[in-house]
């Protein structure tokens, strides 16, 4: 039984983080407590990292690798998982921009968006629901990382430490990554997509689960295979300095059949029995029983724009380290490390205050005021713990009730 735990709230700044997460939930993490170099947990360093951005350049950059300076990823990620960033604001945000870079980008944020939407249509039923019959796990269990990612390898080595040390890959990284795991180690994508979940400050089983699926053929039907080419073209000068470099294990393309067809499709890819659930509350709902006497806030949403903070500047706000949970996943400290000092960064604007133990009992009893999220675990704790006051998610496109199989399909279907 999981015994609950208030938590002093911890100091600004990452050194504080490291040593807060250290002491408070070391148990819980991965190795020793550490921060990542490249990015700063806070709504501040979300706003920094915004203004930064121009997306011009974005098209033709997105997708290098390396050099690092060749690179045009946005970074922003992390932030934008944890709602630090919403994506109507980065829509927003590259308005006036190059034509062609700003349909790209925007183009991305539109697949994100279709991962929430196909998450939150399924919940954790979503790699059982797929439409292709693919082996999800390894036979024997999950395999060490080396097993999939062999490091002698200079463009696998780069992604790996990158992942490992900063918590963040770019795009075409993670998709070599994937592909190596799965189209030319054999190995079950869903071992994969957890090392990548514990690991990513961004990691969402929406994008991320999405992601792999689609590496192996979900959906499409044809896996995808990365080459040498390819490492060339976006790494220009990489392999040259690679260990393997004249016995390349990528020199070209790989043999990779596609998924058998399943066959029974689950309708819910065609068509959504229950939108109202998907979508969540369109307007904030009020339980006339009582007012909410403090916010509760989540993983999936911790900006100063979220809708409950924004209603109720007054109110204190709660978070729960999620002890059963965080137990199970044993993520990367500088997971935990980026949303202690997001915490400590909002606790310099409003009182914060912060529990170890299990939501369902630590906020049971409290009026609480809270903003939907697209995510199964929110449904079963607020089921739980009742909120009085419940906010919408602030979606770039309202989920709708059509095909959902494909992007295609689901792009399709919203702007009908």
């Amino acid at each position: 039984m999981t015994t609950d735990i208030v938590l002093p709230a911890p100091s600004p700044g990452q050194d504080a983080a490291v040593a807060w997460v250290g002491t408070h939930l070391g148990d819980l993490v991965v190795g020793d407590a550490g921060a990542s170099p490249a990015f700063r947990g806070g709504q501040r360093a979300a706003d920094q990292r915004l203004a930064a951005f121009d997306v011009a350049g974005y098209a033709a950059r997105r997708n290098e690798i390396w050099p690092i300076d060749r690179r045009g990823a946005s970074t922003l990620s992390p932030y934008v998982r944890h709602g630090l960033i919403g994506l109507p604001t980065l829509w927003a945000h590259v308005g006036g921009g190059p034509a062609r870079d700003v349909a790209k980008y925007r183009d991305e944020l539109l697949w994100q968006e279709y991962a929430r939407h196909v998450y939150s249509r399924f919940g954790t039923s979503m790699t059982e629901a797929a439409r292709f019959v693919v082996s999800g796990r390894t036979a024997g269990g999950p395999p060490p990382a080396d097993a999939g990612w062999p490091r002698d390898m200079a463009c696998i080595e780069l992604s790996v430490g990158e992942l490992e040390r900063d918590g963040w890959v770019p795009n075409q990284g993670r998709m070599w990554l994937a592909s190596h795991w799965t189209v030319r180690a054999h190995l079950g994508w869903r071992d994969g997509e957890d090392l990548f979940f514990r690991h990513l400050l961004d990691g969402s089983r929406a994008a991320n689960r999405l992601g792999w699926a689609w590496t192996v053929g979900v959906g499409t039907g044809k896996p995808y295979g990365f080459s040498r080419q390819q490492v060339e073209n976006r790494a220009p000068g990489l392999c040259a300095g690679c260990a393997l470099n004249r016995a390349c294990p990528v020199q070209s393309w790989p043999d990779a059949p596609a998924p058998d067809p399943a066959s029974d499709v689950d309708p819910r890819w065609r068509r959504d029995p229950d939108l109202a659930t998907t979508t969540g509350p369109t307007a904030p709902h009020r339980d006339p029983a009582g007012a909410a006497e403090v916010v509760w806030l989540t993983a999936e949403s911790l900006g100063d724009d979220d809708p409950a903070l924004l209603a109720h500047p007054d109110l204190p706000a709660v978070f729960v380290f999620d002890i059963p949970l965080l137990a199970r996943l044993r993520l990367d400290s500088r997971r935990l490390v980026f949303l202690t000092e997001t915490l400590a960064d909002l606790a310099t604007r409003r009182e914060v205050r912060i529990f170890r133990g299990d939501p369902r009992s630590a906020l049971t009893g409290h009026r609480l005021a809270t903003t939907f999220a697209p995510v199964p675990g929110w449904r079963t704790r607020a089921a739980v713990v009742r909120p009085v006051e419940v906010h919408p998610w602030p979606w770039l496109v309202p989920p709708h009730a059509g095909p959902i199989g494909s992007f295609t399909a689901w792009r399709t279907a919203a702007r009908a």
